[in-house]
């Protein structure tokens, strides 16, 4: 009997096949978003047990497994290894349609070769397997990247990182690109005045920068920013639950800075203003260097507060936010447009019903500099799996040019995240696959096809972010 994940998965027809084993299936990976430490793969991480590796920072799988009834000590807390994986297996079962079935088995087969189904009965032969695997060198962290042929991946860095780990990446000789990203949220948090003037200090210290005033504290990020250049960062990424915007002059903005800056908690409306210039501010500094910006948009963090309280953040708790942000976007964009300092940006939405006006509004500022400047995410969080892969591409074709899409990343802290590249790879090679057996594209065009899905795949990427 032919097994769950083998070599036809999701592939629904002969055109879906050919595209993909022909021309997706052996591309290298480029991850030009993940949440990886760099300081596991600087040590080359090796990993205890499976539990440690597949469900040591995995919110997804932990939203999962308390939805099933199962006690934050299997999930979070000191429960043994094995009883942790033993919980997982028999919540898995229950998971039939959630991306995370295929996900775990896509993982089992690839990393590990192993073909059965998980679950009660097959869970102890699966540990003791994939445990014996996990104590050779070849399943370390950098072993894992290369088995899964890992060309560059991008982490996610605050300014006030040293980059040591980074620094040390590089100069071992590590095949795999380990490049910084920065990701200036804190800098921008200034809703609790005693957290952001703690965070200011570390700013200070890490910059060599007193920050007295709003134009020090640009001066800071500046200087943080050419360092993370110096040290092979060439993409930024920004974090925003409602997307900010509301007009500030500098003077405003510098006023109300001195603000925070002296302990004042702010009004949201002063908070908006002083957000809004400090993230223009900081596109420009992208744009002077020609980054890449990313915006991640939406989300509703830390809605379980008693949760919050336990756990702290990035625990499983957050969720789809329902903001309206396509005029503030259109307004930040056109701000930066007006006098050609938009870098090139890609919006990624978590709420799929935000999907169409978002593959809209790209085609707004798109200026002929380049293919595909301007580019709609990936399904991103919630919405990278089947059905919001699909919904996102589905909606990028309608109102834009798919051929130019940069196409998927992880988000994840795991090394075994790689297989979402496959499955994104099968999703899209069974779209296109599916509109040659509708006669929705002339069969004359298959090698054209291919190399788009190889475009999307691989080349798109490489090219955008000249790695």
């Amino acid at each position: 009997m032919r097994p769950f994940i083998h070599e036809d998965f999701l592939l629904d027809s002969e055109s879906a096949r050919r595209l993909y084993h022909e021309h997706a299936e052996k591309l290298p990976i480029i991850d030009y978003h993940c949440h990886l430490s760099p300081k596991e793969i600087a040590e080359d991480k090796r990993f205890a047990n499976i539990t440690e590796l597949w469900l040591g920072g995995d919110h997804y799988k932990w939203r999962a497994l308390r939805a099933n009834g199962v006690d934050e000590r299997y999930i979070t807390g000191d429960a043994d290894p094995r009883e942790k994986f033993m919980k997982w297996a028999e919540t898995l079962p229950y998971t039939l349609r959630n991306p995370l079935y295929h996900w775990t088995h896509l993982e089992l087969k690839t990393a590990f070769g192993i073909d059965k189904v998980l679950n009660p009965s097959t869970a102890d032969e699966i540990y003791d397997a994939c445990n014996e695997m996990l104590a050779r060198p070849e399943f370390s962290a950098r072993g894992l990247m290369r088995k899964y042929n890992v060309e560059a991946v991008c982490t996610t860095d605050d300014p006030v990182d040293s980059l040591e780990y980074h620094r040390q990446i590089a100069e071992s000789g590590f095949e795999t690109k380990v490049l910084p990203a920065w990701r200036p949220d804190k800098a921008m948090a200034v809703e609790n005045p005693a957290t952001y003037n703690a965070y200011l200090a570390q700013l200070e210290e890490a910059s060599g920068i007193k920050i007295s005033s709003y134009s020090d504290l640009l001066a800071a990020l500046r200087n943080r920013h050419d360092f993370f250049a110096s040290r092979g960062c060439t993409v930024a990424d920004h974090g925003v639950s409602a997307f900010p915007w509301a007009e500030c002059s500098e003077e405003e903005g510098a006023a109300i800075f001195s603000r925070v800056k002296a302990g004042e908690t702010l009004s949201s409306a002063d908070s908006e203003k002083l957000r809004t210039h400090l993230l223009l501010e900081l596109c420009r500094m992208n744009h002077e260097k020609g980054w890449v910006q990313q915006f991640h948009f939406g989300p509703l963090r830390n809605v379980n507060s008693r949760m919050f309280r336990c756990l702290g953040p990035d625990t499983g708790f957050d969720t789809i936010g329902d903001y309206s942000c396509a005029v503030p976007i259109a307004r930040f964009m056109d701000t930066l447009d007006s006098d050609n300092r938009l870098a090139k940006t890609i919006l990624y939405n978590l709420n799929p019903a935000d999907n169409t006006w978002v593959a809209a509004m790209i085609a707004n500022f798109q200026d002929g500099s380049e293919p595909g400047k301007i580019q709609m995410g990936s399904g991103w969080w919630f919405n990278d799996q089947l059905y919001g892969m699909e919904a996102q591409m589905n909606a990028l074709s309608m109102q834009g040019l798919l051929s130019r899409f940069v196409g998927m990343l992880t988000d994840s802290r795991s090394f075994l995240s790689y297989p979402r590249h496959e499955y994104f790879r099968r999703v899209l090679c069974n779209l296109l696959g599916s509109d040659f057996e509708k006669g929705l594209i002339p069969s004359e065009e298959m090698e054209r096809v291919g190399k788009m899905v190889e475009d999307i795949c691989y080349y798109n990427t490489k090219s955008y972010f000249k790695f």
